[in-house]
């Protein structure tokens, strides 16, 4: 008897160290878990309550994970849990390589940047020099994409990035500055740098046919280049070629280069940007409704905020931009060439965008952008500065003597589009979100100029404005919009969505704070309420903190690495 209550301790103290041991040797072991956040998974389905479990650089594992062993947990109580935002239109491109860490769209909860609006990074070839880049005090020379990819990954950056051919670069490649109509010859050659640029990676062609260079571009040319993308699966981006008097027209031009090329097409911060047509957003709709109906897989993007960043010498008409730069303060010296000038400017000349009279002529509805004397003033109080103790004075000769003394560019904020139409257009199924803006900092040496808020507060500001205030979305819906949507539309393997297997790229925000809070006139400001964020499974900003680390990588076409 004794020796059988023995074995029977003996027993029941072996099970229950045997189930001890198993339970350690059985507990999964991952990097990171948030725990207990509402999980917006970027799909567009309604939030969930769960845990998010990453080892190494993917998501692999989202539930209620209660036996586990991990490096670092996160709690994400009353916090939203989302898929890292894709920026879809970006122009952090050589910035980047200035300063790697994102600053300004880390803050935003920005994982990937999508660059390359018109010009992008490459190529730089033919009669366009090579773009010169300094990485580690070395000085580079970029001929190509490829070749920026590298640099990207050799300096370092906190975002993932990716990268359209912009039309700009092919163009200027085979055409230099000059406005000649290209050849068989010249065309055979952007087909090859196109291709060429697929093969490095790149998501398909962007254009932007508002000004020179792309603006020469005739619609059965870029058909000819978007087609070289269609057997890559790339798609065609465009900043169309008239936002304002035009843009019913522009919209139609997009919709058929897509459709005869065989490629999706996005539509650049899709707008209404001339006063005398506001309110007709509903028919901008109808026309993308129409061509996805007869199976045009056409889609749009914007950002949220009524006023757009271009330049002052957009004013100025495109003939007088032909040879370049200096041609072009030859043209504004020319008292002959002013007298054109003013008439075009005033009168407009058709199928041109003219900012000048988007606006209404009225000086007050620009803002200085640039990094000069005049950053933060509005035109109107620019001109009045430099007309002083002047009778009469003509403004339009105002302006040529500014670009002048400013060597032909001066950046500037144009309010030029209404809250209702740009409100229409971001509920569209299809219309998702991009900020146009680039990665600055609040300080050190990418602090400059007077940017556009949007380079600060964009994906904040949906959230905080459109969904928590105005209900005009809602939660999941607008993560989608910023996420998966964007994934989908150029193309991104395994980004987009908290999913098993997906890399894990996280953005953690407070749904009752986060809020933008950059102004016009007083922009170095990060937002409220975006408290992690996560690239590749590395934490970047750590309760708004960020961590100087470097894990993003160049995402060429097709998901690749």
């Amino acid at each position: 008897m004794k020796s059988r209550t023995w074995w029977l301790t003996f027993t029941l103290c072996a099970a229950a160290a045997f189930a001890n041991c198993h339970h350690l040797w059985s507990a999964e072991q991952y990097d990171l878990v948030i725990r207990n956040g509402r999980v917006v998974d970027g799909s567009g389905n309604p939030w969930r309550t769960a845990d998010v479990a990453i080892r190494g650089d993917r998501v692999v594992a989202i539930g209620r994970l209660s036996d586990y062993e991990a490096s670092r947990t996160i709690d994400a109580k009353g916090l939203v849990v989302a898929p890292g935002f894709i920026d879809i239109h970006s122009h952090s491109d050589f910035l980047l390589l200035e300063d790697g860490r994102a600053q300004s769209k880390i803050r935003q909860g920005v994982t990937t940047e999508i660059l390359g609006e018109g010009r992008s990074a490459g190529p730089y070839q033919g009669k366009l020099s090579p773009r010169k880049v300094t990485i580690d005090g070395e000085v580079r020379s970029l001929s190509t994409l490829g070749q920026y990819f590298q640099a990207i990954e050799d300096a370092g950056a906190a975002t993932n990035i990716a990268s359209y051919v912009g039309i700009g670069n092919i163009w200027q490649s085979a055409m230099g500055t000059s406005f000649d109509r290209p050849t068989d010859e010249d065309l055979t050659v952007m087909k090859k740098l196109v291709k060429e640029a697929m093969e490095d990676g790149a998501l398909g062609l962007s254009s932007q046919v508002m000004m020179p260079p792309g603006s020469l571009a005739k619609t059965e040319e870029i058909i000819e280049l978007a087609r070289v993308v269609e057997p890559f699966g790339g798609i065609y981006s465009t900043h169309i070629r008239n936002e304002g008097a035009g843009v019913f027209e522009s919209v139609q031009e997009a919709i058929r280069i897509g459709e005869e090329a065989g490629v999706g097409v996005d539509i650049i911060h899709l707008k209404i940007a001339d006063q005398k047509y506001w309110g007709r957003m509903d028919e901008v709709v109808e026309l993308i409704d129409q061509a996805r109906r007869r199976g045009v897989p056409v889609q749009a993007n914007v950002y949220p905020y009524t006023r757009g960043n271009n330049n002052l010498v957009s004013i100025i008409p495109p003939w007088a931009h032909e040879g370049g730069r200096g041609k072009l303060l030859e043209r504004l010296r020319s008292p002959e060439q002013r007298k054109r000038l003013k008439r075009d400017i005033e009168q407009g000349i058709p199928g041109w965008y003219n900012h000048y009279t988007a606006v209404g002529r009225d000086w007050s509805r620009m803002l200085v952008s640039a990094n000069n004397q005049y950053k933060g003033l509005t035109v109107d109080r620019v001109m009045s500065i430099r007309t002083r103790g002047k009778e009469d004075p003509d403004l339009l000769d105002e302006l040529f003597e500014l670009l002048l003394d400013e060597g032909g560019s001066v950046a500037t904020v144009y309010a030029h589009h209404t809250e209702e139409d740009m409100n229409l257009a971001i509920k569209q199924p299809w219309c998702s979100v991009g900020s146009d803006g680039s990665a600055y900092s609040a300080e050190g040496r990418l602090r400059r100029g007077n940017p556009h808020p949007r380079n600060f507060g964009t994906f904040p500001r949906v959230l905080g404005r459109y969904v928590r205030e105005q209900g005009l979305l809602t939660l999941e819906d607008a993560v989608r919009k910023m996420t998966s949507l964007n994934a989908a539309k150029v193309g991104l393997e395994k980004r987009g969505l908290l999913a098993v297997d997906y890399f894990a790229d996280v953005t953690v925000f407070n749904p009752k704070t986060v809020i933008d809070q950059s102004e016009y006139t007083a922009p170095f400001q990060y937002p409220k309420g975006i408290e992690f964020v996560v690239v590749n499974g590395q934490v970047v900003l750590d309760q708004g903190k960020h961590t100087g680390k470097l894990p993003g990588r160049p995402l060429r076409h097709g998901g690749r690495k």
